[in-house]
């Protein structure tokens, strides 16, 4: 019998369908849903860039959710086995293996940025990062990630706390942790939210987050950003849902549970929107400052406005806590390959491959300090990794599954899989997939390297 074979008849499962729906919401809910979502829309045009972020979500995102979780529950194996689960299909293996090396490298910088969520944090929640007054928040943040050991130190610190969580397992590691942190995640986000929106000023974030500069639409770095966005946000191409989906019981609705993990991830998205855009508005901040929005435009704005220290402390625990949840996602996907591949127990792959991303992470980690001169392209080492996976890499894999899925598989095996028996919803979804994914994904994907 194979490993995989082996894997299979003793694979874990999810407790509870709400286990499942937390656990699956936490590992999708992360960085994406604030750090990156705000300065990404905050770069392309905040509505505009919202409007096609949501069609692609609707369009591409759902579908693609529910093929991911379709092929994992129908192998209940790894991701690369789950590729190879139908005959004569073992060259589809290799999209699964650039799914898990798409979640390694993503968590090899995630990581990275997690640290430096988990400092902020720690430094507003005992007053450091309050001693920095004005222009300061820059010089603060700059020397922080150029030091040559603080940002090193702090990702190692985010992989140990998600190492001891995987290595508890499904049920009792990530199940369990996802139930307590995701309700608290939730009410953070809508405190803040609300908080933001009774500022003086406030009005302006709203209407650039929901009143569309409709030229915006004439960019096609809006509709690259937008889909890279879904992607990452989801947590698409990365293996993410089929290594989730393995884990899920036959009695799990499978669409209307995709559908409730992609509304709830946006929502969060918008919410955490209406938590950053209102303030920077009100105090006069740059909604396109990039990557350092919530590193040094928004501890500007906390410390000035009323209140800001219990506010800051509150934001940036809310990230550093999304980010490890999604680092749990992350991670789980090579620990399962690795574990059922070559045999290993789950805290021995849990301590490889923690170990491994660790290692992978330094040059991103360094990137901004000893590595500062390195460069790929006109890109930093982390920068450059993060665009690479999020724009090629994610993508290709995502028009992978949807063509493994809509193509490969039988049709009624993927119908039955995914609760949609003979009905003609179920019809639409799979030529959605069949076809309408992978052209889009593959036009924007060639549009934003160039090609077109």
């Amino acid at each position: 019998m194979s490993p995989s074979e082996t894997a299979r008849g003793a694979r874990e499962q999810w407790a509870s369908r709400t286990g499942f729906l937390l656990a699956t919401i936490g590992g999708a809910v992360g960085l994406g849903n604030v750090w990156r979502f705000s300065y990404v829309a905050g770069e392309n045009g905040g509505a505009a860039f919202l409007l096609v972020y949501l069609v692609f979500v609707a369009m591409i995102g759902v579908p693609l959710v529910i093929a991911e979780l379709v092929i994992g529950r129908h192998a209940r194996a790894d991701a690369v086995a789950a590729f190879g689960a139908a005959p004569g299909s073992e060259r589809w293996r290799l999209v699964g293996c650039l799914g898990v090396l798409a979640a390694t490298l993503m968590l090899s910088y995630y990581a990275v940025i997690a640290g430096w969520a988990l400092k902020y944090f720690a430094g507003a929640a005992t007053g450091g990062l309050w001693r920095v007054t004005g222009a300061e928040f820059g010089g603060y943040f700059r020397g922080f990630i150029a030091d040559p050991g603080q940002p090193v130190a702090w990702q190692a610190a985010t992989l140990l706390i998600t190492m001891v969580v995987v290595a508890g397992g499904v049920q009792a590691g990530i199940e369990r942790v996802n139930r307590l942190l995701i309700p608290i995640l939730a009410v953070i986000v809508v405190v803040l939210a609300g908080f933001a929106l009774t500022l003086p000023g406030s009005a302006a974030g709203v209407r650039f987050l929901f009143a569309p500069d409709w030229t915006a639409l004439r960019e096609p770095k809006v509709y690259a950003a937008a889909l890279g966005q879904a992607f990452f946000s989801l947590g698409l191409g990365v293996a993410f849902f089929v290594t989730y989906g393995s884990y899920m019981p036959r009695t799990f609705p499978l669409a209307t549970s995709a559908a409730i993990v992609a509304a709830s991830d946006t929502m969060f998205a918008i919410v955490a929107g209406l938590a950053i855009f209102p303030a920077v508005f009100a105090l006069r901040g740059d909604a396109a400052a990039g990557p350092e929005l919530a590193f040094i435009t928004l501890p500007r704005i906390f410390a000035e406005m009323p209140g800001g220290v219990v506010v800051g402390a509150v934001f940036f625990g809310l990230l550093a806590i999304a980010a490890i949840t999604s680092m749990m996602g992350l991670l789980e996907i090579p620990v399962a390959t690795l574990a059922h591949r070559l045999g290993l127990s789950r805290r021995r792959a849990t301590a490889f491959m923690g170990a491994g991303v660790f290692v992978l992470g330094l040059p991103s980690a360094l990137s901004y300090g000893a590595l500062s001169d390195l460069r790929l392209g006109s890109r930093g080492i982390l920068d450059a990794i993060d665009h690479g996976v999020s724009t090629l890499l994610l993508p290709a894999v995502g028009i992978g599954a949807a063509l493994f899925t809509g193509w490969r598989l039988d049709k009624a095996l993927v119908l039955a899989q995914a609760d949609f028996g003979g009905s003609r919803l179920g019809i639409v979804w799979l030529w959605l997939v069949r076809l309408v994914v992978p052209i889009m994904t593959l036009g924007i994907l060639l549009q934003s390297v160039g090609a077109l």
